[in-house]
């Protein structure tokens, strides 16, 4: 009997352990709790020199022609209320639903917001929009270049005079490719954002007859030594490797991590270890983790963000100066919710 006992006991501490949420979690809050649209998707986050700022689209659905790009920023201890910062507003009056707004500060500019207008993921196109004062006013919208669609849904990483944007295509099967901004002169305007010699394209980095694959994130492991994770429509997260700065790549590859073809992010973080942030199953999008690696390959568990009935989906992941990591995702398609890691708790 005080056998049983022990092992009854031994369950139910294990059974609560799992319940509880990590140790690593320093806050979890809803960005909002009401604003003027009933459902949203797809956020992003960045961090200003004044604070944290997050967006999103939101409308009364996915698709339909109001869904516009909403923003919030987070000062002294409190997100603002959400207010919209873009929307697919037409010249001869027509409107188009906005998607996947992508949040971008570089060190040495204003802050960006790319994001795509159009009526379907099949035919929309790319615009961008500057900040000088951290997301309180924005620039004119600036359509990017024929046939460049800038970071598609993950944000991009800076590189020396630009920056390196994970893109892709879903008219032609699901095609993962890679666009460099890198302007000869002055970066951060309006001429060089929409200057064709300003950006350029690698080619195909996946065959969608092997793996369909969109919405790459990017991992940099050294100066030439990079890796892309991508969503895919064969129930697997998808890498490809380049050791020589992007001119050369692997073929794309099936990771040994599930995913239900549902958005990822991924990041490396200050003491050189990796974040993976995603949907670990291959149907469903109930279940949403981060997993961690040392060297991009061996990932394993890190601490589980959600684990409910509903929707938990598309995270935006970044590491703040102060060293803690903000993640922010889409909750039951209603809110954004953002929540604050500790990565040295991670065990």
């Amino acid at each position: 009997m005080r056998h049983r006992a022990s092992v009854t006991l031994l369950v139910a501490l294990a059974v609560a352990a799992i319940e509880q949420p990590s140790h690593a979690i320093v806050t979890a809050e809803m960005i909002y709790e009401a604003a003027p649209f009933p459902s949203a998707h797809a956020s992003t986050i960045a961090e200003t020199r004044e604070g944290l700022i997050a967006a999103w689209f939101g409308g009364t659905g996915e698709g339909n022609p109001d869904v516009g790009i909403w923003a919030s920023r987070r000062g002294a201890g409190a997100w603002t209320a959400p207010a919209e910062i873009a929307n697919g507003s037409q010249p001869d009056g027509t409107r188009h639903p906005c998607w996947n707004p992508v949040l971008f500060q570089p060190s040495d500019g204003p802050l960006l917001l790319f994001y795509k207008v159009g009526p379907s993921p099949r035919e929309w196109w790319a615009l961008a929009r500057m900040s000088l004062d951290a997301g309180r006013t924005w620039s004119a919208a600036v359509r990017l270049p024929d046939g460049m669609l800038g970071p598609i849904r993950a944000k991009p990483v800076g590189l020396p005079g630009g920056l390196l944007a994970g893109s892709s295509t879903e008219h032609d099967g699901w095609v993962v490719h890679l666009e460099r901004f890198a302007p000869k002169g002055p970066r951060w305007n309006a001429r060089a954002l929409a200057s064709a010699s300003a950006w350029s394209k690698s080619g195909p980095l996946n065959d969608p007859r092997e793996f369909a694959a969109i919405q790459p994130t990017i991992l940099l492991h050294s100066r030439t030594r990079w890796q892309i994770l991508c969503r895919s429509q064969q129930g697997v997260i998808t890498e490809a490797w380049s050791e020589d700065a992007g001119r050369h790549w692997t073929r794309m590859n099936a990771t040994r991590l599930p995913n239900p073809s549902s958005g990822i992010d991924s990041l490396r973080l200050a003491d050189g270890r990796f974040l993976l942030a995603y949907n670990p199953t291959t149907s469903g999008r109930e279940k949403l983790e981060i997993d961690v690696s040392v060297d991009g390959q061996a990932w394993r568990p890190g601490l589980v963000l959600e684990d409910s009935p509903g929707e938990y989906s598309y995270p935006s992941m970044i590491q703040a100066r102060e060293g803690l990591v903000h993640v922010t995702y889409t909750w039951q398609r209603r809110r954004i919710k953002h929540v604050v890691v500790d990565p040295a708790r991670i065990e």
